[in-house]
């Protein structure tokens, strides 16, 4: 058995930005590593700049993510699915990045951002080794956070809290099947079938905006591309 801190990610907008400069600002279809790191890290209190404690936040801290599958009651006794949509904002920047080529620019560029309207997500989490941030620790950080998380951009504020349970169970499948509501691709970086996909979302600690990749293995639902 093993013990798995659940939460819950509801908001009107979502964005889980992928490996990009402000030119372009896509959003992955679930959260990332990063963006689940970088929100767990704020809860925390952890600065940008104390880079042994983001080392073993992402050292110690397992995830899977459930994409969750919403039905809107019908009056005739039925459900209809109510399936996430991906919208693109546009907005003019100052003194960005356009590119992967050179340093910053002090012009005003445009840029298109990508955002997830009508998503939720259950996301479990486990410790990998025992070693700090523990369980304990993200618990009442998730309940009492230091800085305000917001879901992947400061834009994107939360609908209720992270917090939902503390669960143990064999694996995360099994605890995924006991928090509402059921159905939904499961995305986890443990081995629960033989559907792969490579992501590359795993922040390099000390090389800021670069990223390296994991497997996720997938489990149920509509798995949709990115």
């Amino acid at each position: 058995m093993g013990d798995y801190l659940i939460l819950k990610l509801h908001g009107p907008m979502q964005a889980w930005g992928e490996h990009t400069f402000e030119g372009l600002r896509p959003s992955a279809n679930f959260p990332t590593r990063s963006g689940l790191l970088g929100l767990l890290g704020a809860c925390l209190g952890i600065g940008r700049t104390e880079r042994g404690r983001l080392q073993a936040l992402a050292d110690n801290v397992g995830m899977a993510v459930r994409v969750d599958e919403r039905r809107i009651p019908r009056k005739d006794g039925t459900d209809r699915r109510l399936r996430m949509v991906k919208m693109t904002d546009y907005h003019t920047v100052k003194g960005a990045r356009e590119d992967y080529v050179g340093l910053k620019s002090h012009e005003t560029i445009q840029t298109w951002r990508e955002y997830l309207y009508d998503a939720e997500f259950t996301v479990a989490l486990w410790n990998r080794s025992g070693a700090a941030p523990t369980l304990d620790e993200l618990e009442r950080a998730v309940k009492q956070p230091f800085f305000t998380p917001y879901l992947g951009r400061r834009s994107c504020p939360l609908a209720r809290p992270l917090f939902h349970a503390r669960i143990s169970e064999i694996n995360e499948v099994e605890v995924l099947k006991k928090v509402a509501p059921q159905g939904g691709t499961i995305y986890s970086e443990e081995k629960i079938s033989d559907k792969m996909k490579r992501v590359r979302d795993v922040p390099l600690i000390n090389q800021p905006r670069q990223f390296a990749g994991r497997n996720l293995y997938m489990l149920g639902g509509d798995h949709v591309s990115e």
